[in-house]
């Protein structure tokens, strides 16, 4: 029942930037942003965890994306960011939102996401 809505994604040259955000229509505790390029599987790229027991937010970045995107998300909102930036042809593909609840490792290694957004598409050209 959760609605997870992703935007922001475009065409840009290698180099550019580009700023995805994600609105969903209640607070989860854990938000994540996969990738999935033509003809391969789901890719893990980003999540945040923060609970209203938490003292700060808990971020994890896999090793393809990481220095170059950031995540973050504005809880009264319910809205998540992934700021992409020094974009490679390789980071073309669909973006998705995922969210959950969970505890903070679930978050960590991408477990516990069980409500998917319907993707942004973004495209990098060298």
């Amino acid at each position: 029942q959760v609605q997870l809505v992703e935007s922001g994604g475009g065409s840009v040259e290698a180099g550019g930037s580009l700023r995805l955000s994600c609105t969903s229509s209640q607070y989860l505790y854990c938000t994540a942003w996969f990738r999935q390029a033509p003809g391969k599987d789901h890719e893990a790229g980003a999540s945040i965890y923060m609970s209203p027991l938490s003292p700060a937010p808990s971020t994890t970045y896999a090793d393809s994306v990481k220095g170059r995107f950031t995540i973050s998300r504005d809880n009264a909102t319910n809205t998540a960011y992934l700021q992409m930036n020094e974009l490679k042809p390789d980071d073309s593909a669909m973006y998705y939102c995922v969210a959950g609840f969970g505890s903070d490792w679930s978050c960590s290694t991408f477990q516990s996401l069980n409500n998917w957004g319907q993707g942004t598409q973004v495209t990098v050209s060298s």
